[in-house]
């Protein structure tokens, strides 16, 4: 029987080095997207996709993040005596958004070192993981989000899942690419046979990269355990993946809908921004004139 996804992991202690000085005292993950922080938007991805408990893996430099989603008892009281009714409800939300626990990561040695610390979290059960610099939008009110598109997939096949989208050939090199078991996707997903960290474009097996969305079993925890440090000295989560290939398990892409950003670059950041101000009828329109104005 398929169990249900009920549990996300969002790894989020890296040290964001492409946005210094900014991310010395903030957490990238904390970037405002217009005015929300970008790890919200990821939160409320998961709580619309059916996840009840979410834990962020953290650094002991990502307080931000903590302090984000706690209560904060003197701002909202200074709020209520000011009658400022819509910023109160605001701030009341974001720390009654979710069931969010927090671990810290003791030293920043990889994403599949990062995932081993939610062990215990997800006592033995399939869990999602969302990358925390990685945002998916849905154009249209109703469509669903891309960790749901992932989770179905998962209901589907009972295996782990992996979302991935086509990138541009001249970018894989910028990411872990799968390498199809045949040469056809069916309803967007796709068994896979291998997977490749930031080939060149004529070792690339395809161009459908990974893109910070994962449904696993409870399997990855032992092949972390068996998975070696790479030369960057960092256990990578594509590594215990290929060797649960390996040992014959297997594995699933989905072709999720949506679009992405990688926040975790400066022109992905500032892509996400303006998508979001496009979005905003009150800001669209003067912005676009501004651009206009830039551009000539």
């Amino acid at each position: 029987m398929t169990k249900k996804i009920k549990k996300l992991v969002i790894p989020a202690a890296g040290f964001g080095t492409r946005f210094l000085p900014a991310t010395k005292a903030l957490a990238k993950e904390m970037l405002p997207i217009i005015n929300i922080p970008a790890i919200q938007y990821i939160v409320e991805e998961a709580i619309d996709s059916g996840i009840e408990d979410i834990i962020i893996i953290v650094s002991s430099q990502k307080n931000s993040i903590v302090d984000y989603f706690d209560h904060s008892y003197e701002l909202e009281e200074l709020l209520v005596s000011k009658n400022k009714v819509k910023e109160f409800e605001l701030v009341k939300h974001i720390s009654n958004i979710a069931n969010i626990f927090f671990v810290r990561q003791k030293k920043a040695n990889g994403l599949g070192d990062a995932i081993r610390y939610a062990k215990q979290f997800v006592n033995n059960e399939p869990f999602a993981v969302i990358l925390g610099d990685d945002l998916v939008f849905q154009n249209k009110k109703g469509d669903k989000p891309a960790l749901l598109q992932c989770i179905e997939a998962y209901n589907k096949y009972n295996s782990s899942i992996i979302g991935v989208q086509k990138v541009k050939k001249t970018d894989v090199s910028k990411y872990g690419i799968i390498k199809p078991k045949t040469n056809s996707f069916k309803n967007n997903e796709i068994e896979i046979s291998d997977l490749v960290e930031k080939p060149s474009i004529d070792q690339a097996p395809s161009n459908y990269a990974i893109l910070g969305r994962y449904v696993l079993t409870n399997d990855i925890f032992d092949a972390l355990e068996h998975t070696k440090f790479d030369k960057s000295g960092e256990i990578q989560l594509t590594n215990a993946l290929k060797l649960l290939l390996k040992n014959n398990k297997k594995i699933y892409a989905k072709e999720f809908k949506g679009d992405r950003f990688d926040i975790g670059t400066k022109v992905g950041y500032l892509k996400a921004t303006l998508y979001r101000t496009f979005k905003e009828p009150d800001l669209k329109s003067e912005i676009k004139d501004f651009i206009k104005k830039e551009l000539k």
